[in-house]
């Protein structure tokens, strides 16, 4: 009977110690900032990786199969730990692009040839720096440590592709973005969080799907890594 009793005891001690962990660790959800990145970057790397795709399979020009293919490989490689980071926060991702990143998709596949490839540059660029000021303002912002570490990973691989898209754009006599004054935007002046419905549409959505060579609102461009 008394070792009954002493397990029993032993069994309370284990159980009133866990559960304070336990709540501690339920009360610790990510911020919406960091939450909102997580899904908005997911987002971006299922329209990057469509888009990809498709730029190796409809591409004229050599430069725009060669990036799609590039894209393609460095957002699923991305995607693996932005999957593994929700998961560790239990934070749910969408299963499929925004509706505006859907939207270029769904051109992409009514066009061809030139057309194409200027579609895909100019949706790309766009895309690109929307991803990189989502990212410059989780990198300020956000308050869960694995998920702004996510966002430091990203952004050299965002500019590089930015910055290879720029060279393309102008290689092909494709309007590119002027930068702003100040150049590279400050993380948190002009975007909210990734994913917002006025000043900041999610990573790679395109508030108003481009046409071929269209470049009348100035986006800042990001700046050279």
């Amino acid at each position: 009977m008394l070792g009954l009793k002493r397990l029993g005891l032993l069994a309370a001690l284990v159980l009133v110690g866990v559960a304070p962990a336990a709540a501690a660790q339920a009360a610790a959800q990510p911020s919406t900032q960091d939450t909102q990145y997580l899904q908005a970057l997911h987002q971006v790397n299922l329209f990057e990786i469509t888009a990809g795709d498709l730029a190796q399979q409809k591409g004229q020009n050599q430069g725009v199969k060669d990036l799609g293919a590039m894209f393609k490989t460095d957002h699923t490689q991305l995607d693996q730990t932005v999957q593994q980071t929700a998961s560790q926060l239990n934070v749910e991702l969408p299963k499929e692009p925004t509706t505006d990143q859907q939207a270029v998709i769904d051109k992409l596949n009514n066009v061809s040839g030139a057309e194409f490839d200027r579609l895909w540059v100019t949706s790309e660029l766009a895309g690109h720096v929307q991803a990189i000021q989502a990212t410059q303002t989780e990198i300020s912002q956000g308050s869960e440590q694995s998920v702004v570490q996510l966002a430091q990973t990203a952004l050299p691989t965002l500019q590089t592709h930015y910055d290879e898209l720029v060279q393309l754009a102008n290689q092909l006599g494709i309007p590119v973005p002027q930068a702003s004054a100040s150049g590279t935007p400050s993380p948190g002046t002009s975007s909210s969080a990734p994913g917002g419905t006025t000043e900041s549409p999610a990573p790679g959505g395109i508030t108003e799907s481009p046409e071929p060579g269209l470049g009348t609102t100035e986006r800042p461009a990001p700046s050279q890594s």
